[in-house]
């Protein structure tokens, strides 16, 4: 048992959401034990070493929505550059397609005359689709974002009911983008953003289009050292605000007693707390860690979400340059709509893959060896896929031909450094429903109120944080989620302390 003249709160979890919900509570004053099944903190976005000299980021590599880590850091009073170097990427990133390379420019008057030299007027159409869409921005990731989804009477401001319709969250991505352009890889490069929100651009809303925002207008920027750097930046904060980790300890049950967690166990034992923050996988924690009758919601529920997409992921070390490659590339050379029919509609291994590519050594010499590359390789898949080495090989063996192609240098050759990340390893290393890899797809059916709820119904002190509640899969969400998950314990120990002094 932790004892402090303090409230206890425990944080289960030390990816993004449960980084965050442990800064913002001990901020307020709490004692925050944070419990990690892991060795080291990061969830998906831990960062592997290798004896080789390489630093792999093991998941997340895009670094958007720069004001949402920023607003992260500045509430404790730094900036995110007290702890690492931005740099804004130029090009921000590469799309290939079959016969043609568009790299997209950092510079937004670039941008619309790129645009326009591959579909006339699109300039002007790209200027009217970015006002739109930073409204959007502005009203989504200043305001909704912000709220806990666990009552309609959250958007009846006035300011949020005036602006309801241009908000478009009944309108499809799809069309929205169809309104403003008809070339194909214009369309491809517009949608592609929606991707990181694990549905179809069709079976997206149109609220989404902030995404185009927040990718092409404010920048891809990359943090010196990776994602490994801003974990190990939110880790500080924590720490100077006096937050406990508990490392290799995995949460084995929650002990309840009349309305309220009572207890957590862990290998080491028994640990007592006021309020309980679920930053792990929500449905690992209902269906593993809760008694039956205390969980939100049943298997059924679970079966019928719409998941986000697994990954299939190679860390590469390659002991020579690669010339062509960029930063970030996408490899959109086959149709997008035929790898998302088999992500979503009819779950396989894809055909003919799109994937993409990362290689953070052409920004950052931290991360591999000198003259040597860094390779990070996805190909997202349908959660819940069969997981095999051999399946994982064919896959390797399909995507090195297509990038040796492209490079036109042999890769395979000079690779000294290997290893593969899939689906079994999803739900190995952080209990992933599925195997999934980001979470909840932001579909219209599951925006907002429409997510698993961020408090439990039937327990007074358990919380939840993360991509499977509001606001939704992707960094700079799982951030805000912290955040929101923090004001809600807040918020009800607070009210018990106005209780006992009435």
């Amino acid at each position: 048992m932790f004892t402090s003249d303090k409230e206890n709160i425990a944080v289960i979890g030390a990816g993004f959401a449960g980084l965050s919900a442990a800064a913002y509570l001990a901020k307020q004053g709490y004692a925050v034990d944070v419990f990690e099944k892991n060795e080291t903190i990061g969830g998906r976005a831990r960062q592997m070493d290798v004896v080789e000299g390489y630093k792999f980021d093991m998941g997340p590599s895009w670094y958007w929505m720069p004001d949402v880590f920023e607003k992260f850091f500045n509430d404790f009073g730094y900036t995110a550059t007290d702890f690492y170097k931005l740099t804004l990427l130029n090009p921000s990133f590469s799309v290939v397609f079959e016969g043609e390379v568009l790299d997209i420019p950092a510079n937004y008057q670039e941008l619309k005359d790129l645009f326009e030299s591959i579909e006339p007027n699109s300039g002007k159409k790209l200027d009217a689709f970015m006002q739109e869409a930073e409204f959007k921005y502005k009203v989504g990731m200043e305001n909704l974002v912000y709220k806990p989804g666990l009552s309609l009477m959250e958007f009846a401001d006035s300011d949020f009911l005036k602006g309801v319709f241009k908000l478009q969250v009944f309108t499809s991505f799809s069309t929205h983008v169809k309104k403003y352009f008809s070339n194909p890889k214009l369309i491809a490069l517009m949608e592609f953003p929606v991707l990181f929100l694990g549905a179809t651009p069709e079976n997206t809303p149109a609220l989404y289009s902030l995404m185009n925002y927040a990718g092409l207008k404010l920048g891809t920027w990359y943090p010196e050292g990776g994602f490994g750097s801003v974990i190990q930046a939110m880790k500080t904060v924590c720490v100077s605000l006096g937050v406990n980790f508990h490392l290799n300890e995995a949460v084995e049950s929650l002990s309840v007693v009349g309305k309220d967690v009572q207890q957590l166990k862990t290998a080491n034992g028994f640990h007592q707390f006021d309020a309980v923050i679920a930053a792990a996988d929500y449905q690992h924690v209902e269906s593993k860690l809760l008694p039956e009758e205390f969980r939100n919601y049943d298997a059924k529920y679970w079966d019928k979400r719409v998941l986000a997409p697994s990954s299939l992921i190679f860390y590469l070390g390659v002991t020579k340059r690669i010339d062509k490659l960029k930063h970030h590339t996408l490899f959109f050379d086959e149709d997008l709509k035929v790898h998302a029919d088999e992500i979503y509609s009819n779950p396989q291994w894809p055909s003919k893959p799109l994937f993409y590519v990362c290689c953070p050594s052409k920004t950052d010499s931290t991360v591999a060896p000198e003259g040597h590359e860094n390779l990070f390789i996805l190909m997202p898949i349908a959660p819940n896929l069969q997981d095999t080495e051999a399946l994982r090989e064919q896959y390797f063996n399909l995507i090195m031909d297509r990038l040796e192609v492209y490079c036109q240098q042999d890769i395979i050759s000079a690779i000294d450094y290997k290893k593969s990340y899939c689906v079994k390893d999803f739900i190995s290393d952080y209990n992933s429903y599925k195997g999934n890899a980001y979470g909840l797809a932001n579909t219209l059916m599951q925006t907002a109120n429409l997510k698993p709820s961020i408090k439990n119904k039937k327990l007074n002190n358990l919380f939840y944080a993360g991509q499977l509640t509001v606001p939704g899969p992707g960094v700079p969400p799982s951030i805000i989620s912290g955040n929101v998950s923090a004001n809600q314990v807040h918020k009800y120990l607070t009210s018990l302390v106005h209780e006992r002094n009435i």
